[in-house]
């Protein structure tokens, strides 16, 4: 499996729109984060999670060719509101886009994009396909198995999921012990770490390393930052010699 990080930033991305400070102005690319999202891709199949603002940006800058489903981790319209885009995939692809979600996120992206899911549908509007998960069951998409792993971003569920040995959690702030089972024996973990000062819905960079800590992955990668973290070369000294951050455009591979 190959995962390429898409997207490492918050819902402003990095830059900020009309911001000077020195992560903003930051010529290192590693810098410059678009919002979260997640590319995974095997032998035989390509699962993009979460599907943001800057969707079309992603697809082009990392050359995908096409994809076989889309994976929502929740609503907010970081994670949903580029599924317009998935217009292109429908023309090439010649088929709808299957999109996993719960159903609360379901009824939202059919609020979101109605025109999409009307009983007679604007013509060249995006072809979606819903096909509902739920917390407490395993579904495959060829030959990806996905768990899904519940978190709390602050008091809205949000799914994470661990394929095989890898788990990606996002918009995290707390997650149940039952949930947190589910993570027992991961390899490598992608987790959120906004800044680092206390947020009501998300992990800080202390609170990020603590999780680490209890989970005790072989490696650990973290992901959805705010310019507020600080520059990567600078910050990333501070780092466990196991954890790092992601940025834009790494890849890994098993």
């Amino acid at each position: 499996m190959k995962v390429t990080f898409l997207g490492t930033g918050t819902s402003q991305g990095v830059p900020v729109i009309g911001c000077d400070c020195e992560v903003c102005l930051s010529a290192d690319p590693r810098d410059q984060r678009l919002r979260p999202a997640l590319l995974l891709e095997t032998a035989g199949v390509r699962v993009v999670i979460d599907c943001g603002p800057d969707f079309r940006q992603q697809m082009i800058r990392a050359r995908v060719p096409g994809i076989d489903a889309i994976v929502i981790t929740h609503e907010h319209n970081d994670h949903v509101i580029g599924l317009d885009d998935v217009r292109p995939f429908n023309f090439m692809q010649k088929k709808d886009m299957p999109v996993y979600a719960t159903r609360a996120v379901m009824k939202e992206l059919q609020n979101r994009f109605a025109y999409a899911f009307a009983a007679e549908r604007y013509p060249g509007s995006p072809m979606i396909q819903l096909v509902p998960i739920e917390k407490s069951s395993r579904f495959r998409i060829a030959d990806l198995d996905f768990l899904p792993v519940e978190v709390l971003h602050g008091k809205m569920p949000v799914l994470g999921f661990r394929i095989g040995d890898f788990a990606y959690l996002t918009d995290m702030k707390t997650i149940a012990e039952e949930e947190l089972a589910k993570l027992s024996g991961v390899d490598t973990l992608v987790v959120n770490a906004l800044h680092h000062t206390p947020h009501h819905s998300h992990l800080n960079l202390e609170d990020a390393l603590a999780f680490i800590g209890e989970i005790r992955p072989r490696r650990a990668f973290l992901t959805h930052m705010s310019h507020r973290m600080g520059k990567h070369q600078e910050v990333s000294a501070q780092l466990p010699a196991n954890v790092q951050f992601a940025y834009d455009g790494l890849q890994l591979f098993w």
